[in-house]
């Protein structure tokens, strides 16, 4: 057999066999091919990764015609039937099949020729219906910011999920206990400032499910607070020798590493949020004075900072060479398609993690704040004041920064009273 070629938006794609393009020609979704190929093109998907996709809609384009569907009875309903299906002929689920068959189905909705999305929660499970009105709730009734809305359905979902899993949610069961349980153990595992957000979002919630008559009786001051005194603890920071070390072991002969290299040191050096990081755009560069944006994650407040030679030599090499071709203004964009901003702190926590184990530097904390917590402590070390340290993190409080007083062992030594029995 020989390969056939398709020629779409100037490109030319060697796509199999030609029994491979005769199952897609021919066929009620034959018609959208070219459309989709073209947007999965923009997408910046490359060809290899397209011809994947196409089998899967070559698969789903005989089993239509098999099945005797009609393309205005397509919808989620009948795409999960189909992967069914295919599980039950033995196929692998090949990567990203649910979004690819999503995103087709998205073509032929644009082409009005499949039924529109329904807003009820078909092909959803119970816990991902709940959530999506919890989430329209925050958005459109509460007016919260985007970042908080995530949190706080992340937190949501999990704790649903390990009280229903994937089958129906009793809401007129639910009690404080099943909380309180949920949030006792999930504090043993993290810090205190998780479990904080998630007694937040818990209480959020039920406030939620009270208000919309889903519970009898609102939950919410039923939850424990999680305490939290302050300055009560000491910050978690590694050495500069193991940040610089956690710097030079980051591969920058890659487009992925050189990426990395550059998101480690705008926390490394600038002391920046996971957040902060995710939020910058290429405006917020100005490279004729040296100076950086930095937006605040709620509200339009920001703030300059000066861009170090070696912070902006990095983002000039992304920029000029690494960064995908894309629409998006972010400065940091996933290094696979689709090509769009990173879009959760989550992503900063993994990229810092891979980071401390490659350099083989153990640690209790293991997110972007490590670094964070490391310069300032480095800055107190060198005879920086807490004024000047509060100043490079943006604290708004001056209890924010007291806490690097504790760590600064030689000032705080002479304090000490001599222990009674001790040398002299």
């Amino acid at each position: 057999m020989h390969d056939a070629l398709l020629h779409v938006g100037g490109m030319t794609l060697s796509f199999l066999s030609s029994h491979y393009i005769q199952s897609i020609r021919f066929g009620a979704l034959s018609p959208y091919i070219k459309t989709y190929i073209t947007l999965v093109l923009d997408k910046g998907y490359k060809p290899t990764t397209i011809v994947g996709q196409l089998r899967l809609i070559a698969r789903l384009n005989r089993w239509l015609l098999r099945m005797d569907y009609d393309l205005g009875e397509l919808d989620e309903c009948v795409l999960e039937h189909f992967q069914k299906c295919e599980q039950k002929r033995r196929r692998t689920p090949a990567d990203g099949a649910g979004v690819t068959l999503q995103r087709f189905l998205g073509v032929l909705r644009d082409a009005k020729v499949a039924p529109a999305a329904h807003r009820s929660s078909v092909g959803q499970t119970a816990v991902q219906s709940l959530t999506e009105r919890y989430r329209r709730h925050l958005l459109d009734d509460q007016g919260l910011a985007e970042s908080t809305v995530v949190n706080y359905i992340w937190h949501v979902r999990k704790f649903l999920s390990e009280q229903f899993g994937a089958g129906a949610v009793n809401l007129i069961g639910l009690q404080a206990q099943d909380a309180t349980r949920f949030i006792q153990q999930t504090a043993r595992d993290h810090s205190t400032r998780h479990a904080q957000l998630l007694v937040a979002a818990l209480r959020s919630f039920f406030r939620f499910l009270h208000f919309q008559g889903e519970i009898e009786m609102d939950l919410a001051p039923a939850l424990p607070n999680v305490a939290n005194w302050a300055l009560s603890r000491l910050p978690k920071y590694i050495s500069a020798d193991a940040v610089q070390r956690v710097l030079d072991e980051c591969d920058r002969q890659t487009a992925l590493g050189r990426r990395n290299y550059a998101v480690l040191l705008l926390l490394a050096r600038l002391g920046l949020r996971g957040g902060e990081v995710i939020r910058l755009n290429l405006e917020d560069i100005d490279w004729h004075n040296a100076r950086i944006i930095i937006r605040a994650s709620k509200g339009p407040s920001w703030t300059q900072l000066p861009l170090t030679a070696e912070v902006g030599e990095a983002i000039a090499r992304y920029l000029r060479h690494d960064r995908p071709a894309c629409d998006c203004r972010r400065i940091f964009i996933r290094d696979r398609a689709p090509y769009i901003s990173l879009s959760h702190t989550a992503a900063i926590t993994s990229l810092v993690r891979r980071a401390l184990k490659k350099a083989g530097i153990e640690s209790a904390r293991k997110g972007g704040h490590l670094f964070r917590h490391s310069l300032a402590t480095d800055m107190l070390g060198r005879g920086a004041s807490l004024n000047e340290i509060g100043e490079l993190l943006r604290h708004r409080s001056p209890n924010s920064t007291a806490v690097y007083a504790k760590v600064e062992l030689r000032a705080l030594r002479p304090l000490a009273l001599s222990w009674p029995g001790g040398a002299q």
